[in-house]
């Protein structure tokens, strides 16, 4: 049982930051003109862009190292399974009356949600397994898995934002912006736990995990969100700013 503590104390941490950025929305014009919904959705592009490389396909490589495996392999093979995988959803989603007749943007934003929720499985369950090993060794592993919360719990505040703010700039209430945003952590307390529950085999399985979730945020950012913001300079500007901000955190906060 306090294993199972110790992975909600640090995954509900890492929730509460992504809830955080996610509050951007009360601070924020009711709706803003074009361009600067361009320079949200380019920064929340370059956000994601920057996570799916620091925060998950260069893990994924070295504990696919640690593990004896090939890193190359499991990060090609992983990162073409969650391209697939969003793209098969965006095949379903056209196959619904509801969305089909729905405008590209709203198209978008549900891609874009779901390939950020699916980035935070893995980001959860590394939370969940460092604090069980922590509550069974103590000490040094408890400020490593302390360490590792903190870090993932600092990138989740720009995550929160990336989420929250388009769908604020697209007329959707600030409360359910804020919501949804929010929400998009809360499966990193679920699968934190859950993870704890079935150790040996999810530890295998994380860095085709990271690999996959990867895949399916490259395959959003460039196929239906940089697109659109690099119409004009100041997107593609927001995009550069977003990758290094997150990039600088990644490597900062390791």
């Amino acid at each position: 049982m306090r294993f199972v503590l110790y992975a909600a104390g640090g995954t509900l941490f890492c929730f509460a930051m992504t809830a955080l950025g996610a509050s951007l929305v009360f601070f924020v014009k009711s709706r803003l003109g074009e361009r600067a919904q361009r320079l949200s959705l380019g920064f929340a592009s370059g956000v994601m862009l920057a996570a799916s490389v620091f925060s998950l396909l260069v893990p994924a490589a070295e504990q696919a190292q640690e593990m004896g495996g090939l890193p190359w392999l499991v990060d090609t093979a992983g990162l073409l399974a969650g391209a697939a995988c969003i793209a098969a959803l965006d095949s379903g989603m056209a196959r619904v009356r509801r969305i089909r007749t729905a405008s590209c943007a709203v198209r978008r934003r549900a891609l874009f949600y779901a390939a950020v929720t699916l980035h935070n499985i893995p980001e959860g369950m590394a939370v969940g397994l460092s604090f069980a090993l922590a509550a069974h060794q103590g000490g040094a592993a408890l400020a490593a898995a302390g360490t590792l919360a903190l870090g993932i719990g600092v990138q989740n505040l720009p995550e929160g934002a990336a989420i929250a703010l388009p769908l604020r700039q697209s007329g959707m209430s600030r409360m359910r912006s804020f919501v949804l945003g929010a929400l998009s952590g809360a499966v990193e307390p679920v699968f934190g736990v859950l993870v704890v529950l079935i150790a040996s085999a999810a530890r295998a399985a994380m860095p085709w995990l990271m690999s996959a979730a990867a895949g399916a945020m490259l395959l959003v950012i460039v196929g239906e969100m940089l697109p659109d913001a690099a119409r004009e300079r100041y997107g593609t500007a927001a995009a550069v700013a977003g990758f290094a901000l997150m990039m600088a955190l990644d490597v900062a906060l390791g």
